[in-house]
Order: structure tokens, then sequence, then C-alpha cells
């Protein structure tokens, strides 16, 4: 009798208990190697970074423009000094005892020069491998000292990395600061957003959103203060009050997801949707390479030239933002981010 149990155990029991053997050492390897993935120190990181946590606000903002567009003035590789005074600076901002971000160096080299894109990146929980980037280009035009073009978008992505310093969300955000953006390196082979988003490609990445900020700082309440893109289909307003938000087909949800966010936050107006990228300054920044590396991307944007009347001028300067605008539109613009980072 125990031999027949003794049998039945050995020709069923055994290969049983070898089976559920062998799937939880799968499950167990297969799960170690994911946490081995993770940074061990990412938690205590974050708790760490969450000290320096602060709401957006109009006196962090005005503090960077000053910086940006007074100390430093026109950042491009003309004045490449300047040029690596603005990239140090957004680094040390983001990086250490102030935010308590690990900043990756993205270098490249143009005209025999080294140039760098910056990414700040805050892991996600659940879906850590579904990324938005919040990107800003810092470069100006020879000339400019670049306060609106682009001190505010710059203004913006550090204002908006403090609201979020050791909050993990649940996709992972990057917080990325652009270089050469401006002509003669824009839509080329030397433009920092093209490398970086051709890189993202290259890796696979799964980019769910890219949100452009560029030009975001000058409103105006008179009318006709606001111009026309030249060939731009359906009405468009004459004041210029608001933001626009500039997709193409491929991006439809992601404006129309944006602007209602924006909506739910912010009292400034939000305008726009998806255009042809024929029409000019639908492509006129960051967003336009992630377009070419097929990830759906959105610029934010009061529309520059459309309204600014020193866009490109050495009077592009701090005294001409709205600093309490610009801290409502980036307020706007958080709850845009963290709508898309908890679906």
């Amino acid at each position: 009798m125990k031999e027949g149990r003794l049998i039945r155990f050995l020709i069923v029991g055994l290969p049983a208990g070898l089976l559920l053997l062998g799937v939880f050492s799968m499950v167990n390897s297969h799960f170690y190697d994911r946490q081995s993935d993770l940074d061990p120190n990412e938690e205590i990181r974050l708790d760490a970074a969450s000290l320096n946590r602060r709401p957006v606000n109009r006196e962090d903002l005005g503090k960077s423009l000053e910086i940006l567009a007074t100390r430093i003035g026109e950042r491009h590789l003309g004045k490449p000094e300047q040029l690596e005074s603005a990239a140090v600076w957004i680094e040390s901002s983001l990086s250490g005892a102030n935010l308590g971000y690990v900043v990756e160096r993205h270098p490249y080299e143009v005209e025999g020069k080294m140039v760098r894109n910056l990414v700040a990146e805050l892991p996600g929980r659940e879906r850590r491998e579904e990324i938005i980037v919040v990107g800003a280009h810092y470069d100006t035009v020879p000339g400019s000292p670049g306060a609106n073009d682009n001190g505010t978008g710059i203004a913006a992505l550090l204002s908006l990395a403090r609201a979020y310093a050791g909050d993990a969300q649940g996709r992972t955000i990057r917080f990325v600061a652009f270089v050469n953006e401006e002509q003669p390196y824009f839509q080329t082979e030397s433009m920092g957003s093209l490398v970086y988003a051709k890189a993202c490609r290259a890796r696979q990445e799964k980019i769910v959103a890219m949100i452009c900020l560029e030009t975001i700082g000058y409103y105006s309440e008179e009318e006709g203060s606001q111009t026309i893109p030249p060939g731009l289909p359906g009405e468009f307003p004459t004041v210029g009050n608001f933001l626009a938000f500039v997709g193409n087909e491929s991006s439809r949800y992601l404006v129309d997801a944006a602007k209602t966010a924006f909506h739910s936050a912010s009292d400034i107006p939000a305008v726009g949707g998806v255009f042809p990228e024929e029409v000019p300054g639908v492509g006129w920044s960051d967003h336009w390479s992630f377009w070419q590396a097929g990830f759906p991307a959105v610029m934010i944007t009061d529309t520059a030239p459309y309204r600014y009347p020193h866009y490109h001028l050495p009077t592009d300067t701090p005294d001409k933002v709205d600093l309490e605008k610009l801290a409502e539109a980036t307020r706007g613009i958080e709850a845009i981010i963290s709508a898309i980072a908890n679906p």
C-alpha cells in the first residue's frame, strides 16, 4: 500500500512540484532583475529632493529671466562662453543640492565645438517606461538677450521641475533643455532637439508626449495685437491674450488633452489645434524634431513673431515679460503634465 502511494507521488507529485518550483524561480528572477535595474538610492534621492519642492511662482520665474537675459545675455555658438554659462547654470539649478535631479549631459559636436542638451528625469511609478518630455531651448539668436525667446520657456521648465521635485508620477517625466534651436541650426542635423529625438527613437523609447515651451511670456488685451499666420485655416483671434497649442495630425489627441487640462487650471485662453505643417510658424520650435522622429508633440506658445514686437531683437529684455501671466501659464502647463503623467 505504502509502495503504491510512493509510486503515485513519484509519477504525479514530484513533476508537479518541480514545475511549480521552476515557475516560482522564473517569476522571482524576473522580479529581481527588474528591481536590480533601478537606482538603489532612488527613494532616498526623491525624499531629499522633495525638501526643495516649491509651487510655481512669479518670483522664481523672474529670477531665472534675470539670470538668463541680463547676467548671461545672448547665448549661442557665436558667443560660446555665454552659451556654456547658460548650460552650467541650468545644470546646477536642476541637480544636487538645488532640485536633486540626476542631470544627464547629452553632448555632440558642431563645427568643432561641443554643445549639449541637458536632461533631468523624474522616474515614474507604475508606468515608468512611458515617458513625457517637457522641453525648451536655452540658446538665442545673435544680438538678442532672449528674455521671452526663450528665457520664458527655460524659466517655466525650471519652475515645473521644482514643482515636481521628488514627487514621482505614474509616468516618467523628463525635463530637457535643448541647445541650438535658433538659426543657423534650426531644422538642421545640428539642432539639439533633433539630435535628441533621433537618439530616443534609436533607443526605441516609449515617448507618449512631448510638450514644447516656446516664447510664452507676452500678452496684450488690445484689438489688433495678434496677427494671423498666412494660410492658417479657420478663424483666429485678433487679440493677443491667449496661448496657442499647436500640433500635427499625429498629435491630435495630445493637443486636445493638453487644452482640456490647461483650461481646468488657468484663466488664460487656450487656442489652437491641428494645423498643416506648411503654415509658417507651425513647425517653428523643438516639437518639430519630435514629429520627425514619429513622436506626438505639442508646442505651447504666445505665437512669437505674430504678437511679440521684440522678437529676435536686442529689446527682448525681461521688462517686456508679463510675470503674472507667465506664472499663470506655467501653472496651467503643470496641470497638463499631471493629467498626462497619471492617465
